[in-house]
């Protein structure tokens, strides 16, 4: 194996996955990069995960949690949405960098602080099949699957469905990107049982306005789901409170 790997190294040098500048070791980020990656550690708001500046102590929620509770029970992320998580993001989406999703689950069960562990499936957020067909493969899916490999928790990829073409969310505000995901998920015919009663992990690679993780949220609530945690890779916020 170790002569195999040598050769991969010489034809192929381990690089930053964000930059590509040489380092030492492959799925890794260079020191410049790794500097400018924003993890969300606590303290947070319990249900959004939204950071505080300081410890309010214990249990404390968010303003905007308890003026606007969410239809999901928590939502936890790895990182903020900036550049070097953007590029990743970017790679695994758009230029068919799988490589990348084994290292971004691994952060993101890191970020599950516990969830996954106690969960009973994990769903990845589905894409229409005509986008599926367009895009190759489903980065949620990917991101999920190599959650469930490395937490060993089930993998419920045809579980929840998108019943509705709709169109992209890049660009739209938040009133249409909830109006444009109303009534797109079910759950298929058939797997109600695979939902009813169980923990749920929600798995999707960006919370933006979490309009998209609603609109789901609200079809496994609908086939019985008891607790649901949304799981992204990244969030786009750039404040804490």
């Amino acid at each position: 194996m170790r002569p195999l790997m040598r050769l991969v190294d010489f034809v192929y040098p381990p690089g930053c996955v964000v930059c590509g500048i040489a380092t030492g070791r492959h799925r890794g980020l260079c020191p410049k990069c790794w500097a400018g990656v924003r993890f969300i550690e606590r303290p947070y708001c319990e249900v959004l995960g939204v950071p505080f500046s300081h410890d309010l102590g214990p249990g404390i929620l968010s303003a905007e949690a308890i003026a606007n509770p969410p239809p999901f029970d928590r939502l936890r992320s790895a990182a903020f949405h900036d550049e070097a998580i953007r590029n990743l993001v970017h790679g695994l989406k758009y230029r068919d960098r799988t490589d990348l999703a084994p290292m971004m689950a691994e952060w993101m069960l890191r970020a599950g602080d516990g969830v996954v562990e106690e969960c009973d499936a994990i769903l990845p957020v589905p894409l229409h099949r005509t986008r599926l067909v367009s895009r190759k493969f489903n980065q949620a899916a990917e991101l999920g699957r190599h959650l469930a490999r490395q937490s060993g928790k089930p993998l419920l990829p045809a579980t929840l469905v998108r019943i509705k073409r709709t169109r992209q969310q890049v660009g739209l505000g938040a009133k249409a990107r909830e109006d444009n995901v109303r009534g797109a998920f079910a759950v298929a015919k058939g797997r109600e049982n695979e939902v009813t009663g169980k923990r749920l992990i929600l798995v999707d690679d960006v919370y933006t306005t979490g309009a998209t993780v609603a609109a789901a949220t609200r079809a496994l609530r609908k086939a019985g789901a008891a607790d649901i945690t949304v799981l992204t890779f990244a969030r786009a916020l750039s404040e804490t409170i």
